[in-house]
Formats: structure tokens, sequence, C-alpha cells
């Protein structure tokens, strides 16, 4: 059989029409399909062109496809593009290599050649791919939290708040006082016992880990996940992170952020700086901060003092005090006592604590009942306020500043003036109570004692703070009466008296004479001294006693009031205001410049009062009184502003005033005083008998007492004593100031 193949040209099964004759063939320059016979397989749409290669040469075609790819993008489109070119040329070979990797961990779903389930469950390709990137992911996370956060700058105030520590005169505890009780403790004064005794309880790895525990995040972080709580597993350094920056919120927010801090903390401080932190910021319960304070509010002693059994309890304590201070429950002493062995058997186990030692503690350290820290007495309460409020002026320190605490207050305060002024205070209280019930229930005590250079060295505040907060020895609420009459006295000799219009002023002396009855009409250079109901003033004595003559020392060695009123008169309300205040009373408790301001109308305190009377002791010399004489800040001095000192008389004046002083001691008391002694004190009377007061010195201390009634619940109004303070002979006043100043000399 033949193929007449000029027919095929000619035929029209060709499906082509033929070609007219004289025209040109399409595509002369190259033979066609019908001419050459061959025989074409027509690829499926889409189908590579090199399927039919060998496989190595696909796999090198698409590497080449995918370095071009890369190359191309590598050509500078733009100033960024151009910029990153060179980092595309150098990563497109690599790019090659791993782009048929690449597209095989790409997810293709649902799988193919897969049925049912199994089209729906990834391949190990792919579950190898999304752990390595979620890792790769988590790590850039990690790297970009830890270089985003750092060190905060502010502590957190409440962490580091402290307690005020205040101490007698001799240098002895008074009282702590503060929001908190804590006291910093460097490291070299706490034992390695104790320290000891905290790292195996809280962290044994602490000295090698580098800040956090991957273990226990991981476990805190599958806690608060699968429980909705949170976990602990914190090392010490993460606590002190949260104790010292941030809250004690339970959140994953917090608990990374305090992660990240605490890396960064213990890079840059030592490990010796954190737990010294850790140490003197840690909560112990009974509302003690840090390890110090915590051993004196459970064992009644400093941290050096600490055993390692009594440690070993303390240390158990950070687990949660409301849970393990044994005190509280029977339940709480059970789990003490259980994780206090704990404690000791791992400080055998990281080898801080002998078998043989360990042994021996078979007893648990029972602590005390309570806190006795807070066991400051009734009357140091008054005391510390006195002191609080004289340092913060003194040491120019905010209430916020003051009451972060740290600070250490050494008072003027003497213990052994301070007990004997409380006892008799206390006598007299009981006394009264025995004798005058009724009265007894409003009746009112205040006394304080002074030294000359302006020292204060006691006083009786009251009761009970708790029960009675203001400070009876700082309150100026009654008047002076005739215990006032000394800086008339010194007003006069100091500035002398003008009697007539026009005339220059004279001096007057101790023995200056004055009319001393009662009832004697109070005059000025003008004329008698009207009051606005137009009547004429009229000066009395007590009992309407009448004196005669007198001379002005003779008039206040018996406390005539006449005189006194009248010399006030000459010498100028103005000059008596300005003599007391110069000698210490306070301007705000004077009393209005009318004729009675010369018969103690002010209301100076017990404080003022003697402070007043010392400025004779002194010579003439005021010195303000203060109640603190030096401030230290964990060891650090703090500046101290010095009491204000400033002559208030001649020492002439000073010294006339004590010896009229002196003898009015000595005709109401004659013989109490010892053989070479010279006390020089007066009572005070007030004219409507609302105050019974004693003011005196004796050697460089002054001391001053007074006795009133007020009822607080219905009025701050005075009331008569009826006697509740004794009789002129003896009264109550004198009796508490002889017992503060005894022996007399």
């Amino acid at each position: 059989m033949r193929l007449n193949v000029a027919a095929l040209r000619t035929s029209g099964g060709s499906g082509r029409a033929a070609r007219p004759e004289g025209t040109a063939p399409e595509d002369s320059g190259a033979p066609r399909p019908d001419e050459t016979m061959q025989l074409r397989a027509l690829r499926p749409s889409g189908a590579s062109s090199d399927s039919g290669r060998p496989t190595g040469a696909r796999r090198r075609g698409k590497r080449r496809r995918a370095a071009a790819q890369l190359t191309a993008l590598a050509r500078p489109t733009g100033p960024a593009g151009r910029a990153l070119a060179p980092l595309a040329r150098r990563l497109a070979p690599l790019a090659a290599v791993l782009a048929p990797y690449a597209r095989k961990l790409k997810p293709a779903y649902p799988r193919p050649g897969r049925t049912g389930w199994r089209r729906w469950l990834p391949s190990w390709r792919q579950w190898l791919g999304g752990a390595l990137g979620a890792m790769g992911l988590t790590g850039v996370f990690l790297v970009v939290a830890y270089a985003a956060t750092d060190i905060p700058q502010n502590l957190n105030s409440y962490a580091t708040q402290q307690d005020n520590v205040y101490f007698w005169s001799d240098g002895t505890p008074m009282a702590r006082t503060g929001w908190v009780q804590r006291q910093a403790m460097p490291l070299k004064d706490i034992p390695p016992n104790v320290r000891w005794a905290v790292l195996a309880a809280e962290n044994e790895t602490f000295y090698t880990d580098p800040g956090i525990s991957l273990k226990g995040i991981t476990r805190a972080l599958w806690r608060t996940l699968g429980r909705g709580d949170t976990e602990g597993g914190s090392t010490i350094t993460q606590q002190y992170v949260k104790n010292v920056y941030l809250n004690q919120d339970r959140t994953l927010t917090r608990k990374l952020t305090e992660a990240m801090i605490a890396l960064k903390l213990d890079n840059a401080m030592s490990k010796d700086e954190i737990l010294e932190g850790y140490l003197n910021t840690s909560w112990f319960g009974r509302g003690t901060y840090g390890i110090q304070r915590a051993a004196q509010a459970y064992y009644g002693k400093d941290v050096g003092e600490l055993s390692t059994s009594e440690a070993a309890f303390l240390a158990s304590l950070l687990k949660g005090a409301g849970l393990y201070d044994p005190t509280l429950s029977k339940a709480n002493h059970d789990r003490a006592v259980e994780r206090w062995n704990w404690i000791l058997d791992r400080m055998v186990k990281i080898g801080k604590l002998s078998p043989q030692e360990r042994a021996t503690y078979t007893a648990f350290p029972e602590p005390l009942e309570s806190n006795p820290l807070y066991d400051t007495g009734q009357q140091s309460d008054y005391l510390v306020e006195l002191a609080a409020q004289y340092a913060k002026k003194a040491a120019h320190l905010s209430d916020k500043d003051f009451d972060l605490g740290g600070y250490q207050i050494y008072t003027t305060f003497d213990r052994a003036r301070e007990d004997t002024l409380t006892e008799a205070v206390t006598a007299a209280r009981e006394k009264a109570q025995a004798d005058e019930p009724d009265l007894a229930k409003t009746a009112h005590y205040g006394a304080a004692s002074v030294a000359a250079d302006g020292r204060i060295l006691a006083v009786y505040g009251g009761p009970d703070h708790r029960k009675q907060g203001f400070n009876e020895s700082n309150a100026t609420t009654v008047p002076a009466g005739s215990a006032f009459q000394p800086f008339v006295y010194a007003a006069g000799l100091q500035h002398g008296v003008v009697k007539k219009r026009d005339v220059p002023r004279s001096q007057i002396g101790p023995d200056t004479v004055y009319d001393g009855d009662d009832g004697v009409p109070v005059t000025t250079p003008e004329g008698p001294y009207w009051d606005r109901s137009g009547r004429k003033v009229a000066a009395h004595n007590d009992d309407g006693k009448d004196w005669g003559k007198i001379t002005l020392r003779e008039a206040l060695a018996h406390s005539v009031n006449t005189p006194f009123m009248q010399l006030g008169m000459d010498t100028g309300l103005d000059k008596v205001k300005q003599t007391a205040v110069a000698c210490g009373l306070l301007a705000s408790s004077m009393g209005p410049q009318v004729p009675a301001l010369s018969t103690g109308s002010s209301t100076p305190s017990a404080i003022r009062m003697a402070s007043g009377y010392a400025t004779f002791a002194a010579d003439g010399m005021h010195t303000e009184p203060y109640s603190v004489r030096r401030i230290t800040r964990n060891g650090s001095a703090v500046p101290l502003d010095a009491p204000a000192s400033s002559r208030a008389v001649d020492a002439r004046v000073a010294r006339q005033v004590t010896d009229a002083l002196a003898d009015s001691f000595a005709l109401a008391h004659p013989g109490a005083a010892p053989q070479g002694t010279r006390p020089a004190g007066k009572p005070g009377t007030t004219e409507n008998d609302t105050a019974a007061w004693y003011a005196g010195t004796v050697g460089p201390v002054s001391t001053a007492v007074v006795v009133y009634r007020m009822d607080l619940a219905e009025s701050l109004e005075p009331l008569p004593l009826k006697g509740l303070a004794g009789t002129p002979a003896h009264s109550v006043p004198y009796t508490i100031w002889s017992g503060a100043m005894a022996p007399l000399g």
C-alpha cells in the first residue's frame, strides 16, 4: 500500500482549501508539518516544560528560578531597594537551596492524597515547621520584651517604707512608729544561718540562677492557663522585683514584666545586694517588714541574736504569715511546725547545716504571743507626737517623706524625769478619783519640765493617748492667772514705766512701792481706765484682802494682784506682751491688750509656761523649747535646724525675778528645800476658779503644772474646780510639781 502524497495535498480532507496557483506559500522559509510528516504530542495545559527532564535537572531548574526571582527582587527600584540589594544578592544562593523545602512545609488543606479525617492531620514536616516557627516567634518576642523593659527608677514607696525609731536622751529605745514596721539592715549584720534558712526555704539556687526560674515560670503559666489562677515559682530576685518595683496583682502581664526586670536586675546588681534588699522588704506578718523587725516582733531580739531554729521559723513566714503564725490558730501551729522541720532538713540537704546540729533542733521555737513593738506605753505616745512634730519642722521633712520612715529620732526626754512626773500626776489623779469621783470625771492635768537651754525633759500629756488624743502639756486651754505675774514684773523692770502724760519713762526696781489694796481703780497717764460698758476698771486680790503699800518684790512673793494690774498699765500692755513672748509664751496664746492681761488672761501651755520660767533661770536668755537633739536616717545624719536663742531680758532683770520667786517659794513652803538650795516658784490662780497652776525652777530645770476641769463631751469652756485642786497651803499642782522636781535641790 502506497501513500499518495500529491493526492493529500489537493484533497479537502486536510481541512484546508487548495492554494491557487501563483500565490506565495505560507511560511515559505520553514517546512510545514504536512511536508515532513512530523507527529507532535500535545502537552496538557499548565504542564511543566521540563517534565520530561530527569529529576535532578528539574531540581536544578527550580533552584535557578528561585535564585533568579530573588535576584530580580534585589534589583534596586528605589532608595530602600538599593540599600537591600547587596543583602538580597548574598541570600540568593541560600534561598535557592531552601525554596524546595519551604514549599514542602507549606500547609495544603485538605491534604491531597488523603481521605477522611486524615486529610486534616498535618504532616510531620508541618508539625516541625509550626514548632520551629512558634519557638522563633517566642524568641523574637522575648528579645524585644527584654530590650523594651527598663528597671524602674522609682521604688514602690510602700515596699521600702520603714518605721521611725525614737530614743530617750540616754540613747536607749523609747518607741517605734510608722505605717509599717521595718528597719533596713546591712547584709553583713544578718548572720549566714539566717540567710541560708531563707534561701533553703525560698530559692536554694539563688547564687547560681540567672534571676528567673524557667521551670517555675512554666509551672505558673500552666496553672494560670489551665485553672484560671496564678502560681508561684518565683526566684528571690523575682520576689524582690515584685516587692520594690511592681504591685501584687496576680496577672500574666505582671508576671512577664517581673521576669524581664529580674533578668536585667540580676545583671545590674550583685547577688548580695539583691538578697539584702529582699530580706529588708519582705512581709513577715504582725505588721512587720524586713527580717530585723520580724526578729523583734516574734522573739523580742535583733536579727543578729537569732538561732538557726528561730531563723527557720521566720523563713517559713515568707510562705504566708497568715497561714504560718502559730499564735493565730492550732492549724497554723501545725503548719508552722511542719514547714519549720522541712526548712531545717533542706538546710542539711544543701550543705548549710550539719546533720549533727540538725538533730539538736527537736523543739519548735515558740514565738512571743504578741508583737512587743506595739507596747509603747501610754505616755510615750504623747512624747512621740511632740518629737515627730518638732522633727518634721526642724529637719524640713514633709509628712510624706517622714512617713516613709527609716529615721532614728534622738529626743531630749529624760526617762527618769518622765517616770517621776508621770507617777506624781497619776497619784494625784487617783486621789481625786477616790475623794471626788464626780469632779474627777472632768479633771485634766498637764505638766512639763524644760531645761534652761530649751530641752523638753518630760511631759504629762494625759491618761491614755488612745482615749485622749490631745496633749495636755501642749494645750493652750485655760488662763495662767497669777502665774503670769513674773512676766509683768520683768517687763516693768526691763522697760520702765510712764505714770504721767508726756513724761519720759522712769526705771523701777524690786523695792518700788505700789498700792496693794483690793479694789484699787486702774489708771492711765490720762486718768482712770474705763471699760466698754462705761465702768471704771478695778483690780481685786484673792479673798479681797488689802495689802496696803507693798513693794513689787513683796507683791510677787505674796501673789498680790492689784500692784501688777497697775504695773502693766504703767509699763504698757504692749511691752508686757512683748516681754512675755520674748520669754517663751506664744503670741497666739496672749490675751487681749486690756488691764486683765496683767492678771493672767493669756492661755499658755504647760510647756510654754515652763519655758518662760526657764528663761529667768538662764539669766534672761531664752531658747525655744525643743524635743529632738539629733536625727539620722539609716545611719546618716539629717540636717537639723538649731533651736532659736535670743535675749529676752537683761540678766539683772532675770535675777531680780528669780529672787522674788525664791521668796515666794520660801514663804509658802518653809523648810521644804534642803539646806543650801534655792527653789524659785509660785502658784497661779484665776479669778473665776477655772484653773490652778504651779510653776517654778530648781537649778537649771523649770516645771509647770496645771489642773482644770472641762467636760469635752459638752463644751470646751473650763468649769469651776470646786476644791479639786486643793487649798492654797496644800495645792494639787504644787504637790505634783514638788514630786516631779524631787529632790528639791
